[in-house]
């Protein structure tokens, strides 16, 4: 099921976003990840609207959507890859925005393939100026 998010579930989200963020980008060391722990949860998880996918009781996996466009996060548990569940993150908020906009680190080729997959286009390439990695800036418009 599909809901957003309620305050008690940002432990939960938190804990989904730096395991997952350490094993798809092992190219960046995993000080970076939980040295922007604190900033992901207390700035931008708050300015998000932020749907996560639960299934008995267990958070699977969630979305993050910033200023009605941008996603700033698509994370879904490692045992729970590759069964739907990102997709269906990505066509609920699909149905209910008419564009979306997102950041990708280019070496993280399985995401780039799946956004691909789901028909975003990449717009341009640049350097992430956190990390200082190169990543593709990708987008997805409604055609009515």
């Amino acid at each position: 099921m599909i809901k957003e998010l309620e305050e008690f579930e940002i432990e939960a989200i938190m804990d989904i976003w730096l395991k997952t963020n350490i094993t798809a980008h092992s190219f960046i060391p995993e000080q970076y990840w939980i040295k922007n722990y604190s900033l992901v949860k207390e700035e931008y998880i708050p300015i998000s609207i932020t749907f996560i996918y639960k299934e008995d009781s267990v958070i699977k996996g969630f979305i993050s959507i910033i200023d009605n466009s941008f996603i700033g996060a698509l994370f879904v548990l490692e045992n729970y890859q590759g069964q739907g569940i990102g997709k269906k993150l990505l066509n609920y908020c699909k149905s209910i925005y008419s564009s979306l906009e997102l950041a990708v680190y280019i070496e993280n080729i399985s995401s780039v393939n799946f956004y691909k997959h789901c028909g975003f286009v990449i717009k341009k390439e640049q350097q992430n100026e956190d990390s200082g990695f190169m990543e593709y800036i990708m987008s997805w418009i409604k055609f009515v």
